[in-house]
């Protein structure tokens, strides 16, 4: 049987067992080596040599895809065959003849409540219809939100109807009259309850989300303490600050929480960061849902309220489940979905400029060829070869006379190819630029999954 070394680094030894555990082909034996860097990407050959140690009982080394460095003078320097791995881990078993790992992305292990904001002055059939869109891009409870000092004179027939619809149903409210009214109307969860609302619980069949009383973490342990002795099914939140108001210490107090009290659930609101920050909330979510995962936080609340909120939801669901695949196969974030990357591709071009001009020199026809690299936005055929970043700069020459379709066609091409230059995302001609999740609700391959993930089933 053959014996196999593989070299990697720090961070990405557990994900390459993983991977290596998962190839059907077990006609080797095999060792995992790490030499002692973060990210295996920044070995050398010369770094390899001097950190390899005794090779002496393997017959073949596999080193990462990215090592620098000349490979011929390492393989005369040990004497053993080496071979180049893919760039990414995930391509590992096409050495031995198999597909690249596919990470399903069926699984999650946090719920979401996506609160409808204004339920206040919608209508029923509204509420409803908000709700319905809530649930297909991924919320698993549908949270009412009341506002201060006004009144809900339809707040039970909203939870009636979404009840009655299969919704699990929150009421977020700081009016304890609201939150009986919506209890009793059916409401699963109640947020939020203080310590001098507690006692509304008693008669209540509704399960609580506990928040501190003006930020009292004394007073909120001790709640905590109280529901548990009092042997409640209930969640508990220490408040999320929004940034320069507090963040960075609210987040400790959720560290300290789930250091406390491991086996609770525990629930974090993101809107505060979402909402109240002016950047791209693809990268955000996916920030928070991180740790999320590492502080085994178990249910969300966000909200779409802001414009550039408008698809926090669906963000979230996706993060969910990249974060829960590359915790359970051991990797970081990185190659299992493209759908939150927005703004920037990370493939490599398909061509550089020289095979380009090579491609160009066997062409025979007039139809224009369009592609994108490092260099700009290449346009040629059979008679011109030409690269600019403007697509007005291509205007004086093109040939399309008195055809109107074709040159709006080259229009709309060029300016595709322009943005795709810009943000150095992939182009490919005739197709549509790809902003992941933000058009396509549903990632490739990903199967929405009919489990609500970490939801309490009603009391009976």
């Amino acid at each position: 049987m053959k014996n196999i070394l593989f070299i990697t680094g720090k961070l990405a030894e557990k994900g390459l067992k993983t991977v290596i555990e998962s190839i059907d082909d077990k006609s080797f034996s095999y060792e995992i080596r790490n030499l002692n860097v973060n990210v295996a990407a920044l070995l050398t050959t010369d770094m390899i040599e001097r950190r390899i140690g005794d090779v002496s009982s393997f017959d073949e080394i596999i080193i990462p895809g990215r090592v620098r460095g000349n490979l011929d003078e390492l393989k005369n320097k040990i004497n053993k065959k080496i071979t180049r791995g893919p760039d990414e881990l995930k391509d590992l078993p096409t050495l031995f003849g198999e597909k690249p790992v596919k990470y399903d992305l069926s699984k999650f292990e946090t719920s979401i409540f996506g609160e409808i904001t204004d339920a206040l002055n919608m209508t029923v059939e509204e509420v409803i219809t908000r709700a319905e869109y809530f649930r297909l891009e991924g919320a698993d409870v549908i949270d009412i939100g009341c506002l201060p000092n006004k009144k809900f004179p339809h707040l039970e027939e909203i939870v009636q109807e979404l009840k009655n619809r299969n919704f699990y149903v929150s009421i977020d409210s700081h009016n304890t009259d609201e939150l009986i009214r919506g209890s009793k109307a059916g409401a699963d969860y109640l947020l939020s309850i203080k310590d001098e609302s507690y006692h509304i619980l008693e008669n209540l069949d509704s399960y609580p989300i506990l928040i501190p009383t003006d930020g009292d973490m004394k007073k909120f342990y001790s709640l905590v303490d109280r529901a548990i002795l009092d042997k409640l099914t209930f969640i508990a939140d220490p408040i999320l600050d929004p940034i320069s108001y507090g963040f960075t210490k609210s987040i400790e107090r959720y560290i300290h929480l789930r250091e406390e009290y491991p086996h609770i659930h525990i629930m974090i609101g993101i809107g505060n960061i979402t909402e109240l920050t002016h950047a791209d909330t693809t990268g955000i979510n996916m920030l928070m849902l991180g740790i999320v995962e590492e502080l085994k936080l178990n249910h969300i609340l966000t909200t779409q309220v802001s414009r550039h909120c408008r698809t926090v939801i669906r963000e979230t669901d996706l993060a969910r489940r990249i974060i829960h695949a590359a915790s359970e196969n051991n990797i970081t974030p990185k190659h299992i979905n493209d759908g939150l990357l927005i703004n920037h591709g990370h493939k490599d071009y398909a061509f550089n400029s020289d095979e380009l001009l090579e491609m160009q020199s066997s062409i025979k026809d007039k139809n224009y060829r369009i592609y994108v690299n490092n260099d700009g936005v290449h346009l040629f055929n059979k008679n011109i070869y030409k690269v600019f970043s403007d697509p007005y700069d291509f205007y004086e020459f093109l040939d399309v006379n008195e055809d109107s379709g074709h040159a709006f066609y080259l229009g709309v091409e060029l300016a595709r190819a322009q943005i795709a230059h810009q943000l150095k995302k992939e182009y490919a001609q005739d197709e549509e630029l790809d902003w992941g999740c933000l058009i396509d609700k549903k990632a490739d391959n990903m199967l929405k999954s009919k489990e609500l993930g970490p939801t309490f089933k009603k009391k009976k």
